[in-house]
């Protein structure tokens, strides 16, 4: 805050304190002088045929006030109120939030910092830490991924086995930690609507769904300039960029026909946000233990 501004608040602030307390005193005492009648006390205000006296207030009711305007001035004294004066105590906001933030780290410390340093799979073992990583994940992740974690249109299933970018313990925790920024470029203005269509027809082929087979021979040789890079000769794609694996039917942006030619000619794009700077590691880790158990159920069941 600027000297100005500092004065202005300090000025304006005093002045109401002054201003309030001549108030106060000043109605202490009758102001109504009738001489013919001295036993007269109204204002000679009348509403509805109700006389107002002209009474100072009862002794504890004025006792109150001088109190009120005792604490105000021993507030601003001891605590910042008046610009830029902190305050003989030297308390802020901001050290008041560190305090309560340092005491609930602690708290926090005993039930999750024991995961802090310990193996995911290890966590993934115990029921309590499952538990706190399913709450955890509830809070901060079902919005996009489903209350349980079956994923939404756009974003993935974390109960099956297909992983854009891995699903080992570290890979999932270097997904939580950085987050991911998957990019589809549109194909569309590379290679044609014709092009668009007979890719489509060839992505169809890969995971055995219908498809026409004159229209994906020629879709297989554009696959094998143009898409190949990301996701394969095969179509399996590739963890390291992200890039889906195309032959077991488990689709992101949905597998029928127009929607496989929507990817192909407008591209896709999709953001998992970086977790590190809103969750602290210990339930970065709890949901790391979390996700992978989801996945491993599958495994199991098969």
């Amino acid at each position: 805050m600027s000297t100005f501004w500092s004065v202005w608040v300090i000025v304006l602030t005093l002045a109401n304190l002054a201003l309030v307390t001549w108030v106060l005193f000043a109605n202490r005492k009758v102001a109504v002088d009738d001489q013919e009648d001295p036993e007269n006390r109204t204002t000679g205000h009348i509403y509805d045929g109700i006389e107002e006296y002209d009474n100072p207030l009862p002794k504890w009711w004025f006792l109150l006030f001088v109190l009120t305007l005792v604490f105000s001035a021993a507030y601003l004294v001891i605590y910042p109120g008046m610009g830029n004066f902190k305050g003989l105590s030297g308390w802020t906001s901001v050290g008041a939030l560190k305090a309560d933030q340092a005491k609930a780290q602690a708290e926090f410390k005993e039930t999750f910092g024991q995961y802090v340093d310990m193996p995911i799979e290890k966590i993934a073992e115990s029921r309590e830490a499952l538990k706190m990583g399913a709450r955890v994940f509830a809070n901060n992740c079902a919005v996009c991924h489903g209350a349980d974690g079956g994923g939404n249109y756009g974003f993935p299933d974390l109960t099956d086995s297909d992983w854009l970018y891995g699903g080992s313990p570290e890979k999932i925790l270097e997904t939580l930690h950085n987050g991911r920024q998957g990019l589809m470029p549109p194909q569309g203005p590379v290679i044609g609507e014709a092009g668009v269509k007979n890719v489509a027809e060839y992505v169809l082929s890969l995971s055995g769904s219908e498809h026409n087979a004159d229209m994906a021979a020629q879709g297989q040789k554009i696959f094998g300039t143009v898409c190949m890079a990301c996701h394969g000769m095969d179509g399996k794609g590739n963890q390291a960029l992200g890039a889906p694996n195309l032959t077991d039917d488990i689709w992101l942006y949905g597998g029928t026909r127009e929607e496989i030619q929507h990817s192909v000619r407008g591209g896709r794009s999709n953001n998992m946000p970086t977790q590190k700077d809103k969750l602290r590691e210990d339930k970065i880790r709890l949901v790391a233990a979390y996700v992978y158990s989801l996945s491993r159920q599958e495994d199991v069941q098969q």
